[in-house]
């Protein structure tokens, strides 16, 4: 049973059964959420599947056609995909969610355009740095483009602005906005040069965020391990 928001005359309490989390263990983008569940300690509703070598198979293409991971099977009839959004409804629906995703209607609209801002500003520019680490073909002159664009518009966007007066995202303490941007930025370790050009302050904050939440080290190490050793 997990408890409803309330509305202005009463409370709606759901009954569901135990969430189903389909996670990639050394993906960036199944680690926000993996990190919400550890932090939260909701193992308990939510189980933490692995999924590799599992999204084309029938059984998960009829929970999610679109054979994305992170997925969340929030009961028989319902799954959403999409990190972003998985955070959102676990934070919502979880007790203690509001430490990592405040009900302030507006901290909540910041946390949003952060969101989106690593969606589609941030992360479109990893594949090509990254995703060989993966064994997927990438280009090295967009990965150099790609970098520049990082350094030139994306970190002086996150220091100047979203980090300007807090250690954290328009915060003193974490939020799903820093799962959302943090483990993202391992990936730049895949091309050691690139590393190095990273701004100090992005690298201290990329630290800050993954020691906030030591329920994922071994998650966050994972992707390490194969972004430094490749």
């Amino acid at each position: 049973i997990i408890n409803a928001p309330k509305n202005t005359t009463t409370t709606h309490r759901i009954n569901i059964k135990k969430m189903k989390l389909h996670t990639l263990p050394p993906s960036a983008n199944s680690h926000g959420c993996i990190a919400v569940v550890k932090h939260l300690k909701a193992e308990d509703k939510v189980e933490i599947i692995n999924a590799y070598g599992k999204t084309r198979t029938p059984e998960f293409l009829a929970i999610n056609p679109c054979h994305t991971c992170p997925t969340l099977e929030i009961n028989d009839d319902v799954a959403v995909w999409e990190s972003n959004a998985i955070m959102r409804h676990l934070a919502t629906t979880l007790e203690g969610g509001e430490d990592l995703y405040p009900k302030d209607p507006i901290m909540r609209a910041k946390i949003d355009m952060v969101l989106d801002w690593r969606q589609t500003s941030l992360y479109k520019n990893i594949p090509d740095i990254a995703y060989c680490v993966f064994g997927m073909p990438v280009s090295h002159e967009a990965a150099k483009k790609n970098m520049k664009e990082l350094l030139d518009e994306h970190f002086p966007i996150l220091l100047d602005v979203y980090l300007k007066d807090t250690p954290f995202v328009y915060s003193d303490k974490p939020t799903i906005a820093d799962l959302g941007i943090a483990p993202v930025l391992t990936f730049i370790k895949v091309r050691s040069k690139f590393w190095d050009a990273v701004p100090d302050k992005v690298k201290e904050y990329h630290t800050r965020v993954l020691e906030a939440f030591p329920g994922a080290k071994e998650n966050f190490d994972m992707l390490d391990g194969m972004a430094t050793g490749y």
